[in-house]
């Protein structure tokens, strides 16, 4: 079984994934989708976007890994097979572990640039595409592509996938509701079991799970292996090692709130100097916001630094208040979903903080 770190756009940065990988449990990364257009993505930006391709040297094997060894996956998105080709070969040069084509973002904006799940439409451009980046880079770099199950409905969840896998990829990742699904539970984990059951390569499940049971359950109808986890892993960190303590039968001690606290604090350090300064702390309140699902402290913490805008406030905080709420007793439900948080399909750094 292995367990994939989700690229939720906006939201899961190389900061994040530098986290992730030391808390552990997390098998492979993903980036956050790279937008490709009408002209090849230079090197440069394939760096600025994914750091971790620095120290990558494909020479001597070396490969695009986190600060923890994970192996990053690197994210493109586009609709034109030549420039996405011409990219994912600098990618590989560079060092990418493999190129992932993203079939599944659901913002508009992208939809409305002819990327992501509007593609879904046309499963023979999705064929076109993966068939182009497949023949552009070494046969010993795996292409991977992720979908939804479509775009206005489900109807053509099963062409798309078939369309992927006769173009030669190597993975296909599915996350299990349509693009008119939204993020809105349930996750039709049923329709991945049917595309298992008609291609030939290793199939990933994604979507709503935010548990071990909800693990258990999605393994159950999607007939899968390998499963891929966003807003769940953030809401609760160790969910992956919750995961495979309970796949190996071992007993685990869930993380607690005094070292939910630690990763808070390392996480803020890491990005307070990362984004412009009238956005100090936005990353750090976004990760709260979803952490109160699992951490009654965490609502409070919110509730205490929302309207903080200075780097003294935050020290302070960080030094004084969290270290009273070790028992905080909240008329709290942890079966509760944030969905309405789930949007952070934002490319302008600007734009994607200022929902806080």
């Amino acid at each position: 079984m292995r367990l994939f770190l989700a690229p939720m756009e906006g939201v899961i940065d190389h900061h994040f994934r530098t986290l992730y990988s030391e808390i552990g449990g997390v098998d492979i990364c993903v980036s956050e989708f790279i937008r490709v257009n009408d002209l090849p993505t230079p090197a440069k930006t394939l760096l600025r976007e994914c750091p971790e391709l620095a120290f990558s040297n494909p020479d001597i094997g070396q490969y695009s890994v986190t600060t923890g060894g994970i192996p990053l996956r690197i994210q493109l998105l586009g609709s034109n097979p030549e420039t996405l080709s011409s990219t994912a070969q600098t990618a590989a040069r560079l060092g990418a572990s493999a190129i992932d084509l993203n079939f599944g973002c659901p913002a508009k904006t992208v939809n409305n640039s002819k990327g992501g799940s509007v593609l879904l439409k046309q499963p023979d451009l999705v064929n076109h595409i993966v068939a182009a980046v497949r023949n552009a880079v070494p046969e010993d770099i795996p292409v991977t592509a992720k979908i939804r199950l479509g775009f206005e409905d489900r109807s053509l969840y099963l062409d798309n996938a078939l369309a992927i896998a006769a173009a030669g990829a190597d993975e296909l990742c599915v996350h299990a509701r349509s693009r008119a699904d939204g993020y809105n539970p349930p996750a039709y984990w049923a329709y991945i079991a049917h595309i298992v059951e008609q291609v030939d390569i290793p199939v990933i499940a994604n979507g709503e799970i935010w548990s071990v049971q909800d693990w258990a359950r999605c393994k159950e109808e999607s007939q899968c292996n390998d499963f891929m986890m966003g807003r769940g892993l953030i809401a609760c960190p160790d969910l992956a090692l919750q995961i495979k303590a309970c796949a190996a039968g071992e007993t685990y001690q869930p993380l607690q709130w005094s070292q939910v606290l630690t990763l808070l604090e390392r996480f803020y350090r890491a990005t307070r100097d990362a984004y412009p300064k009238r956005f100090l702390g936005n990353r750090l309140k976004q990760w709260l916001f979803y952490l109160q699902m699992h951490y009654p402290e965490a609502q409070v913490f919110f509730q205490t630094i929302k309207r903080f805008k200075h780097a003294y406030e935050f020290e302070a905080a960080f030094t004084s208040v969290p270290r009273s709420l070790q028992a905080v007793d909240l008329d709290h439900n942890p079966n509760d979903r944030l969905h309405s948080a789930t949007d952070f399909s934002y490319k302008n750094p600007d734009a994607r903080f200022q929902r806080l």
